[in-house]
């Protein structure tokens, strides 16, 4: 079976209609190369972007409920002390919603995903919603099995995808949700992260063409060009050390080695590869929006996955401040706005920082380390915090408006009503084509 390829399906339908396109906004999918045709007006379209929505009861590790938590107090508890191991300060302990099994008699933390999932759509029955992006871990804890843990993957789908967000593309025929795998969705086997790849790309609405790929979505006439890249396997192709924190927030200097799962690791050349495709993709593209979705990020506050933002920064960071105008991840359970500011690539005459989206609250909760983050923000002044919140629910939502964008940050609470609340809104500027090199 080959896992890289290129997938014709929805592709290369514009190439002679393209005035035709911009004014039906019905095109499909376009190759990376295809001209860019200037609108007569501002091109106007709006996107989410959500991550770690895989969590479900349904699937559980041993260890969540073995042994028990028979009373609210106990996973209380529990949760407070894994808070203090993880160096958070003890005082903003914060326990995320419980929810009880039943037939395991124990307290669990309650899942977002439906919540949220119902909160994306009903958000986008007021804003623009013309095309998602989904950003891995989107089985947890352990990704499709092959059926050797009992249960089919086909319900596992079913659970996870098709229930929560096919309403998402009810009536928008071009409708995609372009996704990426994380690191949860590698635990079982190569094999069970392919057949999630397999499904995606042969379920409507989602869309994957391998683990690594390029698009143009139709909403985006052109100008818009998504670049898909899996961390995992790049995280596995170099040395990532255990992440330790000191009490005071600051990073224990790594020794131990974090050691990949065999099958992670680059299997191929396109594997091998992928930042050098990246790199010439990005430099190729005519697209006027530049937008890379991966899983890991590149910075964050969690203080529990700097060592792998650090090796990442050291892959990534040449491509994407020369060529990208967003960086999106998940991985941390929580919502992040960061900018860098380049200079580490560009030097002192950069001129427009590349801004980062974390939308990774879609299924479970985590806390921002408010010491790491201190520690962070004074020892790290090329990058800059510009908002985060963890401990909650929720999803981003990018309205883009020519050469400029507003990213709005959105909560959905605890009580699963699906509700939805805009708790902080920010406006960049395109950097593509504009940096200074």
């Amino acid at each position: 079976m080959k896992y890289w390829h290129s997938k014709q399906f929805g592709r290369g339908m514009i190439a002679s209609a393209m005035a035709v396109a911009l004014m039906a906004c019905s095109a499909k999918e376009q190759g990376p190369n295809t001209p860019v045709v200037e609108a007569e007006e501002p091109l106007k379209f709006g996107i989410l972007a959500f991550g770690d929505s895989g969590y479900h009861p349904n699937y559980l590790k041993e260890s969540q409920y073995n042994p028990p938590k028979t009373t609210e107090a106990e996973y209380l508890d529990a949760k407070q002390k894994k808070w203090i191991k993880s160096k958070r300060p003890p005082a903003e302990f914060s326990a995320p919603p419980s929810y009880y099994v039943e037939s395991e008699n124990t307290w669990i933390e309650a899942s977002g995903l439906y919540p949220t999932a119902e909160a994306m759509v009903s958000y986008c029955e007021s804003r623009s919603c013309e095309f998602s992006v989904m950003l891995g871990d989107n089985i947890y804890p352990d990704g499709a099995t092959k059926g050797v843990d009992g249960k089919s993957d086909e319900e596992r789908f079913d659970i996870l995808f098709s229930k929560p967000f096919s309403p998402l593309g009810e009536g928008k025929p071009d409708f995609r949700i372009y996704t990426t795998l994380g690191n949860h969705d590698w635990n079982t086997s190569r094999a069970g992260a392919m057949a999630q790849v397999e499904f995606m790309e042969n379920t409507l609405p989602f869309y994957m063409d391998g683990i690594s790929y390029s698009v143009k979505p139709p909403a985006g006439n052109g100008e818009v060009e998504i670049f898909v890249i899996d961390t995992e396997v790049l995280l596995s192709s170099t040395t990532v050390y255990e992440d330790e924190l000191n009490d005071d927030g600051s990073p224990v200097v790594g020794t131990e080695v974090k050691e990949p799962e065999p099958w992670t690791v680059p299997q191929n050349d396109a594997e091998k590869n992928m930042v050098a495709w990246l790199d010439n993709a990005m430099k190729q593209s005519d697209a006027r929006w530049k937008l890379v979705v991966a899983h890991h990020p590149i910075w964050s506050t969690g203080g529990t996955k700097f060592t792998q933002a650090t090796a990442l920064r050291e892959m990534l960071m040449p491509t994407l401040c020369r060529y990208a105008d967003v960086y999106f991840a998940g991985h941390e359970h929580s919502l992040e706005l960061h900018e860098d500011s380049c200079e580490s690539v560009l030097g002192e005459g950069s001129n427009l920082p590349l801004l980062e989206i974390i939308s990774g609250a879609a299924g479970k909760q985590r806390g921002v380390n408010t010491a790491f983050k201190a520690y962070q923000d004074k020892h790290h002044p090329e990058t800059k915090s510009i908002w985060v919140k963890g401990m909650t629910w929720g999803f981003a939502h990018i309205q883009f408006d020519g050469d400029s964008a507003t990213v709005d940050m959105v909560t959905t609470p605890n009580d699963g009503s699906a509700t939805t609340e805009t708790v902080f809104s920010h406006t960049f500027e395109r950097r593509s084509n504009r940096v200074i090199l």
